[in-house]
Protein backbone atom coordinates (compact mmCIF):
# COMPACT_ATOMS: atom_id res chain seq x y z
CA UNK A 1 0.00 0.00 0.00
CA UNK A 2 1.12 3.52 -0.86
CA UNK A 3 1.74 6.31 1.44
CA UNK A 4 -0.09 8.60 -0.93
CA UNK A 5 -3.60 5.90 0.08
CA UNK A 6 -2.53 5.67 3.73
CA UNK A 7 -2.76 9.73 3.65
CA UNK A 8 -6.08 9.95 1.88
CA UNK A 9 -8.61 9.22 4.67
CA UNK A 10 -7.00 12.52 5.78
CA UNK A 11 -8.51 14.79 3.26
CA UNK A 12 -12.16 15.34 4.31
CA UNK A 13 -11.11 16.34 7.33
CA UNK A 14 -8.72 18.88 5.57
CA UNK A 15 -11.51 19.91 3.58
CA UNK A 16 -14.13 21.01 5.94
CA UNK A 17 -12.26 24.69 6.92
CA UNK A 18 -12.02 25.40 3.18
CA UNK A 19 -15.64 24.01 3.19
CA UNK A 20 -16.50 26.58 5.98
CA UNK A 21 -14.23 29.19 4.73
CA UNK A 22 -16.19 29.25 1.10
CA UNK A 23 -19.57 29.57 2.84
CA UNK A 24 -17.89 32.15 5.10
CA UNK A 25 -16.35 34.26 1.93
CA UNK A 26 -20.19 33.93 -0.17
CA UNK A 27 -22.08 35.36 2.75
CA UNK A 28 -19.69 38.20 2.98
CA UNK A 29 -20.18 38.49 -0.73
CA UNK A 30 -23.45 38.45 -1.03
CA UNK A 31 -24.60 42.68 -1.06
CA UNK A 32 -26.52 44.42 1.90
CA UNK A 33 -29.82 45.25 1.36
CA UNK A 34 -31.10 48.61 2.14
CA UNK A 35 -34.43 49.05 3.92
CA UNK A 36 -35.90 50.28 1.10
CA UNK A 37 -34.72 47.24 -1.60
CA UNK A 38 -36.25 45.44 1.56
CA UNK A 39 -39.43 46.59 1.99
CA UNK A 40 -39.87 46.24 -2.57
CA UNK A 41 -38.73 42.74 -1.77
CA UNK A 42 -41.45 42.47 0.79
CA UNK A 43 -43.99 43.59 -1.62
CA UNK A 44 -42.89 41.23 -4.21
CA UNK A 45 -43.51 38.41 -2.03
CA UNK A 46 -46.77 39.44 -0.66
CA UNK A 47 -47.87 39.82 -4.25
CA UNK A 48 -46.91 36.00 -4.53
CA UNK A 49 -48.60 35.28 -1.79
CA UNK A 50 -51.85 36.60 -3.06
CA UNK A 51 -51.42 35.47 -6.12
CA UNK A 52 -51.14 32.26 -4.75
CA UNK A 53 -54.20 32.98 -2.61
CA UNK A 54 -56.22 33.10 -5.51
CA UNK A 55 -55.77 30.11 -7.04
CA UNK A 56 -56.08 28.34 -4.09
CA UNK A 57 -59.68 29.97 -2.59
CA UNK A 58 -60.03 27.96 0.12
CA UNK A 59 -57.35 29.58 1.95
CA UNK A 60 -60.25 32.21 2.46
CA UNK A 61 -62.69 29.46 3.74
CA UNK A 62 -61.99 30.40 7.10
CA UNK A 63 -62.24 34.75 6.99
CA UNK A 64 -65.62 33.89 5.26
CA UNK A 65 -67.42 31.54 6.78
CA UNK A 66 -66.05 31.61 10.90
CA UNK A 67 -67.42 35.65 10.71
CA UNK A 68 -70.86 34.69 9.48
CA UNK A 69 -71.39 31.53 12.01
CA UNK A 70 -69.90 32.91 15.26
CA UNK A 71 -71.51 36.18 14.81
CA UNK A 72 -74.76 34.47 13.93
CA UNK A 73 -74.45 31.58 16.21
CA UNK A 74 -73.71 34.02 19.73
CA UNK A 75 -75.93 36.51 18.91
CA UNK A 76 -78.94 34.03 18.79
CA UNK A 77 -77.56 31.76 21.52
CA UNK A 78 -76.11 34.04 24.22
CA UNK A 79 -77.77 37.20 23.00
CA UNK A 80 -80.90 36.53 25.72
CA UNK A 81 -79.05 35.07 28.71
CA UNK A 82 -76.82 37.46 28.60
CA UNK A 83 -78.28 40.94 27.45
CA UNK A 84 -81.81 39.60 27.80
CA UNK A 85 -82.51 40.10 24.19
CA UNK A 86 -80.50 39.80 20.83
CA UNK A 87 -80.26 43.43 19.97
CA UNK A 88 -78.78 44.75 23.23
CA UNK A 89 -76.22 41.88 23.06
CA UNK A 90 -74.93 42.82 19.91
CA UNK A 91 -72.79 46.07 21.30
CA UNK A 92 -71.20 43.88 23.53
CA UNK A 93 -70.13 41.18 21.19
CA UNK A 94 -69.53 42.09 18.04
CA UNK A 95 -65.87 44.01 18.86
CA UNK A 96 -65.41 40.52 20.86
CA UNK A 97 -66.47 38.56 17.83
CA UNK A 98 -63.89 40.88 15.55
CA UNK A 99 -61.26 39.98 18.14
CA UNK A 100 -61.92 36.46 17.98
CA UNK A 101 -62.25 36.32 14.37
CA UNK A 102 -58.72 38.25 13.40
CA UNK A 103 -56.48 36.61 16.01
CA UNK A 104 -57.64 33.24 15.23
CA UNK A 105 -57.07 33.85 11.29
CA UNK A 106 -53.42 35.20 12.01
CA UNK A 107 -52.30 31.85 13.40
CA UNK A 108 -52.56 30.85 9.53
CA UNK A 109 -49.42 32.13 9.10
CA UNK A 110 -47.59 29.85 11.06
CA UNK A 111 -49.08 26.90 9.78
CA UNK A 112 -48.62 28.16 6.05
CA UNK A 113 -45.16 29.31 6.58
CA UNK A 114 -44.07 25.42 8.27
CA UNK A 115 -45.65 24.06 5.09
CA UNK A 116 -43.70 26.23 2.39
CA UNK A 117 -40.66 25.02 4.60
CA UNK A 118 -41.46 21.62 4.67
CA UNK A 119 -41.65 22.04 0.69
CA UNK A 120 -38.24 23.32 0.38
CA UNK A 121 -39.41 26.78 -0.66
CA UNK A 122 -37.49 29.16 1.67
CA UNK A 123 -34.53 26.98 0.38
CA UNK A 124 -34.61 28.72 -2.72
CA UNK A 125 -35.10 32.34 -0.93
CA UNK A 126 -32.22 31.60 1.36
CA UNK A 127 -29.79 31.38 -2.14
CA UNK A 128 -31.66 34.64 -3.25
CA UNK A 129 -29.78 38.09 -2.68
CA UNK A 130 -32.84 39.58 -0.22
CA UNK A 131 -33.27 40.63 3.01
CA UNK A 132 -33.89 37.67 4.86
CA UNK A 133 -37.18 39.08 6.49
CA UNK A 134 -38.65 39.74 3.24
CA UNK A 135 -39.69 35.73 2.75
CA UNK A 136 -41.73 36.06 5.87
CA UNK A 137 -42.86 39.53 6.31
CA UNK A 138 -43.88 39.32 2.27
CA UNK A 139 -47.12 36.61 3.31
CA UNK A 140 -47.95 38.29 6.41
CA UNK A 141 -48.16 41.38 4.56
CA UNK A 142 -50.69 39.80 1.76
CA UNK A 143 -52.66 38.03 4.91
CA UNK A 144 -53.43 41.78 5.96
CA UNK A 145 -56.40 40.98 2.95
CA UNK A 146 -57.48 37.81 4.80
CA UNK A 147 -57.97 39.96 7.84
CA UNK A 148 -59.39 42.92 6.58
CA UNK A 149 -62.10 40.53 5.20
CA UNK A 150 -62.95 38.71 7.90
CA UNK A 151 -63.44 42.19 10.20
CA UNK A 152 -65.28 43.30 7.65
CA UNK A 153 -67.63 40.32 7.34
CA UNK A 154 -68.04 40.50 11.08
CA UNK A 155 -69.21 44.34 11.02
CA UNK A 156 -71.36 43.64 8.09
CA UNK A 157 -73.27 40.58 9.26
CA UNK A 158 -73.93 42.50 12.94
CA UNK A 159 -75.23 44.87 10.85
CA UNK A 160 -77.95 43.04 9.04
CA UNK A 161 -78.84 41.66 12.41
CA UNK A 162 -79.43 44.27 13.83
CA UNK A 163 -76.32 46.12 15.17
CA UNK A 164 -75.91 50.08 15.15
CA UNK A 165 -72.47 51.31 16.20
CA UNK A 166 -73.04 55.08 17.47
CA UNK A 167 -68.98 55.12 16.66
CA UNK A 168 -70.58 55.30 12.87
CA UNK A 169 -68.69 54.61 10.35
CA UNK A 170 -64.74 56.16 11.25
CA UNK A 171 -65.25 54.36 14.72
CA UNK A 172 -66.23 51.34 13.06
CA UNK A 173 -63.37 51.48 10.81
CA UNK A 174 -60.86 52.61 13.74
CA UNK A 175 -61.87 49.30 15.62
CA UNK A 176 -61.66 47.20 12.30
CA UNK A 177 -58.18 48.77 11.50
CA UNK A 178 -57.02 48.09 15.29
CA UNK A 179 -58.02 45.10 14.87
CA UNK A 180 -56.09 44.21 11.97
CA UNK A 181 -52.75 45.68 13.38
CA UNK A 182 -53.20 43.47 16.81
CA UNK A 183 -53.32 40.45 14.64
CA UNK A 184 -50.74 41.35 11.86
CA UNK A 185 -48.56 41.35 15.33
CA UNK A 186 -49.36 38.39 16.83
CA UNK A 187 -49.05 36.70 13.44
CA UNK A 188 -45.36 37.53 14.34
CA UNK A 189 -45.58 35.20 17.37
CA UNK A 190 -47.00 32.26 15.40
CA UNK A 191 -44.48 33.22 12.21
CA UNK A 192 -41.81 32.39 15.13
CA UNK A 193 -43.00 28.65 16.02
CA UNK A 194 -44.21 28.03 12.92
CA UNK A 195 -39.99 28.21 12.03
CA UNK A 196 -39.16 26.36 15.40
CA UNK A 197 -41.83 23.64 15.24
CA UNK A 198 -41.18 19.93 13.69
CA UNK A 199 -44.39 19.94 11.66
CA UNK A 200 -47.16 22.24 10.26
CA UNK A 201 -50.28 19.98 12.64
CA UNK A 202 -47.71 21.00 15.93
CA UNK A 203 -47.91 24.87 14.70
CA UNK A 204 -51.72 24.75 14.63
CA UNK A 205 -52.06 22.70 17.35
CA UNK A 206 -49.45 24.79 19.65
CA UNK A 207 -51.12 28.30 18.35
CA UNK A 208 -54.81 27.03 19.65
CA UNK A 209 -53.41 26.03 23.08
CA UNK A 210 -51.97 29.84 23.13
CA UNK A 211 -55.11 31.44 21.50
CA UNK A 212 -58.52 30.30 22.78
CA UNK A 213 -57.70 30.38 26.50
CA UNK A 214 -56.73 33.82 25.65
CA UNK A 215 -59.71 34.69 23.70
CA UNK A 216 -62.63 33.01 25.67
CA UNK A 217 -61.09 34.01 29.01
CA UNK A 218 -61.61 37.46 28.16
CA UNK A 219 -64.29 40.03 28.20
CA UNK A 220 -65.17 39.46 24.86
CA UNK A 221 -68.19 37.77 25.50
CA UNK A 222 -69.82 38.44 29.03
CA UNK A 223 -69.65 41.45 31.32
CA UNK A 224 -66.14 41.07 33.13
CA UNK A 225 -67.86 41.62 36.59
CA UNK A 226 -70.06 38.29 36.00
CA UNK A 227 -66.83 36.47 36.38
CA UNK A 228 -65.14 34.85 39.69
CA UNK A 229 -62.98 37.18 41.45
CA UNK A 230 -59.47 35.17 40.30
CA UNK A 231 -60.58 35.15 36.94
CA UNK A 232 -61.88 38.57 37.04
CA UNK A 233 -57.95 39.58 37.65
CA UNK A 234 -56.69 37.17 35.04
CA UNK A 235 -59.39 39.18 32.53
CA UNK A 236 -58.20 42.52 33.48
CA UNK A 237 -54.72 42.32 32.42
CA UNK A 238 -55.33 39.77 29.20
CA UNK A 239 -53.98 41.52 26.36
CA UNK A 240 -57.18 39.93 24.28
CA UNK A 241 -59.33 42.23 26.57
CA UNK A 242 -57.88 45.45 26.43
CA UNK A 243 -58.26 45.19 22.00
CA UNK A 244 -61.72 44.56 22.92
CA UNK A 245 -62.38 47.32 25.12
CA UNK A 246 -60.39 49.52 22.43
CA UNK A 247 -62.70 48.48 20.16
CA UNK A 248 -66.10 49.19 21.55
CA UNK A 249 -64.75 52.59 22.36
CA UNK A 250 -64.20 53.56 19.16
CA UNK A 251 -66.92 51.28 17.20
CA UNK A 252 -69.86 52.24 20.30
CA UNK A 253 -69.00 55.55 21.33
CA UNK A 254 -66.32 56.86 18.60
CA UNK A 255 -64.31 57.16 20.88
CA UNK A 256 -60.14 57.39 21.53
CA UNK A 257 -58.86 56.21 24.80
CA UNK A 258 -56.36 54.70 27.25
CA UNK A 259 -57.73 50.99 26.10
CA UNK A 260 -56.27 52.28 22.45
CA UNK A 261 -52.92 53.23 23.45
CA UNK A 262 -52.26 49.95 25.27
CA UNK A 263 -53.61 47.93 22.68
CA UNK A 264 -51.47 49.59 19.96
CA UNK A 265 -48.21 49.58 22.86
CA UNK A 266 -48.67 45.55 23.42
CA UNK A 267 -48.73 45.63 19.56
CA UNK A 268 -45.69 47.65 18.96
CA UNK A 269 -43.87 45.64 21.69
CA UNK A 270 -45.05 42.00 20.31
CA UNK A 271 -43.19 42.76 16.83
CA UNK A 272 -40.13 44.39 18.79
CA UNK A 273 -39.45 40.75 20.56
CA UNK A 274 -41.00 38.55 18.05
CA UNK A 275 -39.61 39.57 14.90
CA UNK A 276 -36.51 39.41 15.36
CA UNK A 277 -36.56 35.92 17.16
CA UNK A 278 -38.73 34.67 13.64
CA UNK A 279 -35.83 36.36 11.07
CA UNK A 280 -32.99 34.63 13.31
CA UNK A 281 -34.91 31.12 13.89
CA UNK A 282 -35.49 31.29 10.01
CA UNK A 283 -31.87 32.01 9.22
CA UNK A 284 -30.57 28.94 11.67
CA UNK A 285 -33.14 26.15 10.56
CA UNK A 286 -33.70 26.68 6.02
Amino acid sequence: MSTASLERPTTPTAATPARVDAAAAVAAARPRVSPREAASQTLTLAWRALKKMRRNPEQFFDVTFQPILFTVMFAYIFGGAISGDVKSYLPLMIPGILAQTVLTTCMAAGVQLREDMEKGVFDRFKALPIARIAPLAGPMVADLVRYAIAATLTFAVGYVIGYRPDGGILGSLGAILLAIFTGWSLAWVFTWIGTIARSAQSVQGISMMILFPLTFLSNAFVPVDTLPHWLEEFVNVNPVSHLVSAARDLANHGQITGEVGWTLLASGVVVAIFAPLAVRSYKRHV
